[in-house]
């Protein structure tokens, strides 16, 4: 389960922004998340309540932002929607598309002390 060691990247840059920024406590993160990042939103979720124990984001609430995954046709030469990779282009059928969105997996927001 890749998911901890996620969590485990994001304790760590955690740990390094409180000491830049001198916060002393994280209430909560946001992440974005892509649906063709390969993350399993549910076991992030597992895995951030179990990583998080003991350091600043202890108690922090987890909020995820799903975002669209997109590419674009060069058929179309248009960004279209698309689910999944490999799918078609849902307008002409194309299988010629450039994943330009949904790989996202970063922090997106913090509330700190």
């Amino acid at each position: 389960m890749h998911e901890m060691a996620i969590c485990e990247s994001i304790r760590r840059t955690l740990e390094e922004q409180a000491a830049v920024h001198a916060f002393q406590r994280i209430g909560r993160v946001c992440l974005e998340i892509g649906p063709l990042s390969g993350v399993e939103i549910e076991a992030l979720r597992f895995g951030f309540d179990v990583v998080m124990r003991g350091s600043i984001a202890e108690r922090a609430v987890l909020d995820i932002v799903e975002c669209p995954a997109a590419a674009w046709c060069m058929q179309c030469a248009e960004t279209v929607p698309i689910a999944r990779r490999f799918d078609a282009c849902p307008r002409c059928g194309s299988h010629q598309l450039q994943v330009t969105a949904g790989e996202e997996l970063r922090i997106k927001e913090l509330e700190v002390d």
